[in-house]
């Protein structure tokens, strides 16, 4: 943070670029007013009633200024998805459920490269597949998903957590609906390690899914984990719980907020829609060789938007990707999206024409469009509280730089979304997901303008590294 004396300089000076007559709204502090932000040298210098000068100009009437949206929950790796995230809000993207097994190469890969601040975590499955020689293609589809780790391999696997924390990992990810043969030892184990370096445990729970449908499953998922962070001193987030949650979406809340109330440190989060989104050959899917002819008509395959038959989804099964799976109701997201325990994330994927969830494109404008401006259900200053400081504390106590995200404050990154509260909405649809949402009218990463006027700057590349400090 700057000191006082910086900033009562930057005060005297031209600013690098203001933005004038915009609704500013925090939901940090809580101030919802008509303001001029300064910006200089990529921060937040002066929020001012008064007007304020700047070598560049934006007028913020009639839009509202917020903190960049932040995406705890994301799977893409092509850096052009990241356009999409941007006309959506988005300032800062991170891989956090299944995570990345190789912390140095995934920062490598996209320095200099993307349109976000991106970040992972040390992935649980990713190492699992490592170690125990599984070649699925993201998740598990072979032993990681359903073998029994050794003693060696076991501890194999604590030792690459460990120095996947030791090299700046954003938190441990856990898709435990992937990897049936984790025993409930193990993810202990890694509960201890994340703990032992304040980490976020962020998990996909066990027996729950789009493709699950037992409810007494899902509380034992729940259960699963909420003990395990007792038991280690961990923090836990549990992911998408409208899509784990189900027909059990309000019991599992419930179950979350009594656990808080007792001293567990967990969170959640949702995203707005009643369909997910997984690869057809992963360990979900294990026990779908005989099910009822609507159970595969929920399915949908993402390259041709075909739904699905016994003998299809045995095809598609053999030949790998993405599938789309309608199994949620419109009252069970609605829940999620309110509940005042949720913050709210994507589960993007990469927006490729033709293939994808809507999700990837849509997720935050759908919410202030939707449950905002066309239900009132939610209130304004409510969502953005979901999209930007929830997620920001979530991680700030291991990640410093997110003390500096999620919020308008004098001192803090100038990560702002500019947006116009009674057009922005999302186009994109499960036959159509690569659709820019419309309404973000600009996006600054630390300054940088990044969407211009309603369109992305393609020539910005202003995306920097979250990590936590290294401590080898």
């Amino acid at each position: 943070m700057w000191n006082l004396l910086a900033i009562a300089l930057l005060a005297q000076t031209n600013y690098d670029l203001v933005i004038r007559n915009a609704r500013v709204m925090d939901p940090a502090s809580g101030l919802d007013a008509v303001r001029t932000v300064g910006i200089a040298a990529g921060k937040i210098a002066i929020i001012s009633e008064a007007p304020v000068s700047g070598r560049q100009q934006i007028d913020g009437s009639g839009l509202v200024l917020s903190p960049g949206f932040i995406d705890l929950h994301w799977h893409g790796t092509n850096p052009a998805s990241g356009r999409y995230q941007l006309m959506d809000g988005v300032t800062t993207t991170l891989e956090l459920e299944i995570g990345v097994a190789d912390l140095d190469k995934y920062y490598a890969e996209r320095q200099g490269k993307s349109y976000v601040n991106f970040g992972a975590s040390i992935g649980h499955p990713p190492v699992r597949m490592a170690v125990l020689g599984d070649k699925g293609e993201f998740v598990p589809s072979g032993p990681a998903g359903f073998a029994r780790a050794t003693p060696a391999q076991l501890e194999q696997i604590k030792q690459r957590i460990e120095a996947g924390l030791r090299q700046g990992a954003v938190a441990v990810g856990f898709g435990i609906a992937y990897t049936h043969g984790a025993s409930y030892g193990e993810i202990i184990e890694m509960f201890r390690l994340a703990a032992k370096y304040n980490a976020t445990c962020h998990v996909h729970l066990r027996g729950t899914s789009s493709a699950a449908s037992v409810t007494a499953d899902r509380e034992l998922g729940l259960s699963e984990v909420i003990a395990a962070a007792a038991i280690a001193g961990a923090k836990l987030h549990v992911v998408h719980i409208n899509s784990s949650g189900q027909e059990g979406t309000a019991q599992l809340l419930r179950s979350i907020a009594d656990a808080r109330a007792h001293g567990v440190d967990v969170t959640t989060e949702a995203y707005p829609y009643t369909a997910g989104l997984t690869r057809i050959e992963s360990a979900l899917f294990d026990s779908w060789t005989d099910r009822l002819p609507s159970d595969y008509q929920n399915l949908q395959w993402s390259a041709t938007g075909e739904r699905l038959t016994r003998e299809t989804f045995l095809k598609y099964r053999r030949q790998g990707g993405l599938v789309l799976t309608h199994a949620n109701t419109e009252e069970r997201v609605r829940t999620a999206i309110l509940s005042p325990l949720t913050m709210i994330a994507s589960d993007g994927f990469d927006v490729i024409e033709g293939q994808g969830h809507p999700r990837s494109a849509g997720t935050f404008s759908r919410v202030l469009a939707k449950y905002v401006r066309e239900e009132k259900s939610l209130s304004l200053m409510d969502a953005l509280r979901k999209m930007t400081i929830m997620p920001a504390q979530r991680l700030e106590g291991r990640v410093p730089a997110m003390r500096q995200k999620g919020r308008i404050a004098l001192g803090a990154d100038a990560d702002l979304t500019l947006f116009d509260p009674t057009q922005i909405r999302d186009q994109a649809t499960y036959e159509k997901p690569a659709q820019f949402s419309v309404g973000v009218r600009y996006v600054l990463l630390k300054g940088q303008v990044a969407v211009r006027e309603g369109k992305p700057v393609d020539s910005t590349h202003a995306g920097q590294p979250i990590r936590a400090p290294v401590s080898f």
